[in-house]
């Protein structure tokens, strides 16, 4: 399912590419970006700089924009993008079909932090004494969910950049 990298590397990437496959970089650019500001607010919280309430200043908006538009890309790639790519390239059918666990296994995280995020958010609002422990729980929580997202988002990149440019017209 890598002989479209094969043949169109990331190496490459830079090249012309067309709009849809820029734009599918660049949410996934975001993607990565949200999620290494969340790692770096959870490390400002275990290392002491910031308390519950600095964490969730820190952490909230950029959680609750990062599950939003998360759960909607893996959405639109799993109901629209993938059935036509699909219909485009049958060889990489066991790709498209690796890229739809992930997303079945990432939302299991995405509702976990969810869920992560409602009781520490409930905690701080509330004063809470065990808004600490929600705390550590919702950085534990974006620990584990991390890896997986990572691999993912490369995963995925491998597989569609390359068809997108290689095909062209309506995949692209």
């Amino acid at each position: 399912m890598l002989y479209l990298r094969d043949a169109f590397p990331r190496e490459r990437w830079t090249e012309a590419l067309p709009e849809t496959a820029a734009f599918w970089l660049q949410m996934h650019g975001g993607f990565r970006a949200q999620q290494r500001h969340m790692a770096d607010a959870a490390a400002h919280w275990r290392s002491g700089r910031l308390d519950p309430r600095g964490l969730h200043a820190a952490l909230m908006p950029t959680l609750q924009a990062f599950l939003q538009h998360l759960d909607g890309h893996h959405r639109v790639e799993s109901g629209h993008y993938f059935p036509h790519f699909r219909l485009i390239e049958p060889r990489i059918q066991s790709g498209l079909d690796l890229l739809d666990r992930d997303h079945d296994a990432i939302h299991a995280h995405l509702d976990a932090l969810y869920h992560s995020a409602v009781a520490f958010h409930r905690a701080v609002a509330g004063q809470s004494s065990d808004a600490p422990d929600h705390a550590n729980r919702l950085a534990d929580v974006l620990d584990r969910a991390a890896p997986g997202l990572i691999r993912h988002l490369d995963d995925e990149e491998d597989i569609v950049i390359p068809l997108m440019v290689m095909k062209g017209g309506p995949a692209a």
